[in-house]
C-alpha cells in the first residue's frame, strides 16, 4: 500500500523530502538529509523473539544504541534481528527501509511497537514511507494518531 495515499485517505498531514537513498542513519547523516527535517530522527529496528512467535518494531532515536537486554526484560522474551524473509512478508520492507510505515502491510498487525518515550513525545518525527529515497515529516501527533490507525499493540519504553 502507497504510505503517502493512505495518511492523506486518514487526513494525516506530512510533508516530502527526497534524496539519495540511504540505508543507515550513518548515511544519512553523511548525506545531510535532517538538516532540513524538523524533530527526531530514529533508528527502526525489526526484531523478534527466537522461537519467532512474536515480532517488534522498535523505534529509538537514532542517537542511541540499542540495548537488547533492556528489549528481552520488556518484553519478557529472548530477542533477535528477524530475518529479510520476515521483513518482507510481514511489513512488506527490504533491509535499509524500516520504518513504523510498514505496520499498513501488516494486515493482521502481529507486530508489537516499542517506541522511545522521547520519540513518542516529540513535536516532529520523520520515517522513511517504505523507500528510503525519501523522508516524511510529521508533527509528533499526526504520529500517534497513524500509529492508532494501525495497531494496538503500542508499549512507551
Amino acid at each position: 500500500m502507497d504510505v503517502k495515499e493512505f495518511l492523506k485517505n486518514n487526513n494525516i498531514n506530512f510533508k516530502t523530502f527526497t534524496h539519495p537513498p540511504v540505508f543507515t542513519c550513518q548515511e544519512a547523516d553523511k548525506h545531510l538529509i535532517y538538516s532540513n527535517i524538523k524533530g527526531i530522527h530514529s533508528k527502526n529496528l525489526f526484531l523478534k523473539e527466537r522461537n519467532s512467535k512474536r515480532f517488534y518494531l522498535v523505534l529509538i532515536p537514532a542517537n542511541k544504541k540499542l540495548d537488547l537486554n533492556a528489549i528481552e526484560r520488556i518484553t519478557g522474551d529472548k530477542i533477535k534481528f528477524a530475518n529479510e524473509e520476515e521483513l518482507k512478508s510481514i511489513l512488506g520492507l527490504t533491509k535499509g527501509s524500516v520504518s513504523p510505515f510498514g505496520l499498513i502491510n501488516d494486515i493482521n498487525q502481529i507486530t508489537n511497537v516499542l517506541i522511545e518515550k522521547e520519540i513518542w513525545n516529540s513535536e516532529y518525527v520523520s520515517f522513511h514511507p517504505n523507500i528510503n529515497t525519501e523522508t516524511l515529516e510529521l508533527k509528533g501527533l499526526d504520529f500517534q494518531k497513524y500509529l492508532s490507525t494501525v495497531t494496538k499493540k503500542i508499549v512507551l519504553i
